[in-house]
């Protein structure tokens, strides 16, 4: 029985080709996917026939995720650094990128990519803000003209921070993927409170959750849903409320066992998706 609305990002099952991924996301008890788009990009001897594979069984792509070149999550301090479309040695390369994956979106027929932006400064006047908001105001143009949303990814900056540069990007096709869990991750806020006041901008949320780092200045921990600090309820009260609705997309980056956590997630979430 589906859940409307509810897949699993394709990353997080760590499958070796499209069958596996398939094999995986039903062992989930799921029928629809966020599907990272950059494997099949770099390796399409492997990744190539995805969309007809997910397709033909019956899969639901909700949405694509692009991934950049060079980051580094060893710390904050580094993916800070690495992140990104903001380090200018990478940028190139991930502007070819980018219109690979808008080409294959769109081919495929999917309406929404996201990727995280890199860390966006604080200060408004800081020259490495306006720098990289004229880059993803290139990025979602080149998006924009193969009529795709362009996502950005939560948690390295606050909510406030977010809003300023999506209010200055002035691109309408500029939206919010918000994952509660690197609010926490990164030290950014309250994920509801920051879901509140983006709630106007969010098309997609990452179901993930996180307890605070035990040290300033250093990763908090992600953990299987509902044993971290996101209060769920609070969350899809703010979530449910959006129009139009949104899709909840389960992500896991940790653990032994993905599928086993997928499936602990989709129970929580199930107290507040009805099956259909």
């Amino acid at each position: 029985m589906s859940i409307p609305r509810l897949g699993v990002c394709s990353w997080s099952l760590q499958a070796r080709d499209p069958q596996h991924l398939l094999e995986a996301v039903d062992r989930c008890g799921l029928d629809a996917v966020q599907l990272a788009l950059s494997p099949l990009v770099a390796g399409p001897d492997r990744w190539g026939e995805a969309f007809r594979i997910l397709d033909e069984a019956g899969i639901n792509i909700f949405s694509g995720m692009m991934t950049t070149a060079g980051e580094d999550y060893s710390t904050l301090q580094s993916i800070a650094e690495t992140g990104g479309i903001r380090p200018d040695g990478t940028w190139e390369e991930n502007l070819a990128h980018a219109e690979a994956v808008a080409d294959l979106a769109a081919a495929g027929g999917l309406d929404l990519v996201t990727f995280h932006a890199g860390f966006i400064p604080e200060q408004a006047g800081d020259p490495e803000r306006a720098k990289l908001l004229e880059r993803l105001r290139t990025l979602a143009d080149l998006f924009a003209r193969r009529g795709l949303w362009l996502g950005l990814e939560t948690g390295q900056e606050t909510a406030a921070t977010l809003l300023e540069a999506l209010e200055a990007l002035d691109r309408p096709n500029v939206v919010v993927n918000f994952d509660p869990a690197n609010m926490i991750l990164y030290g950014k806020g309250d994920p509801v409170e920051a879901l509140g006041l983006l709630a106007h901008h969010v098309m997609q949320v990452h179901i993930k959750d996180a307890l605070p780092a035990k040290k300033p200045g250093t990763w908090g921990s992600e953990v299987a849903v509902g044993t971290g600090a996101i209060d769920w309820m609070c969350l899809f009260e703010i979530a449910l409320a959006i129009d139009p609705p949104l899709h909840f997309i389960i992500e896991r980056e940790a653990g032994e066992d993905r599928v086993a956590d997928v499936i602990a997630a989709r129970h929580v979430v199930e107290r507040f998706l009805s099956p259909q």
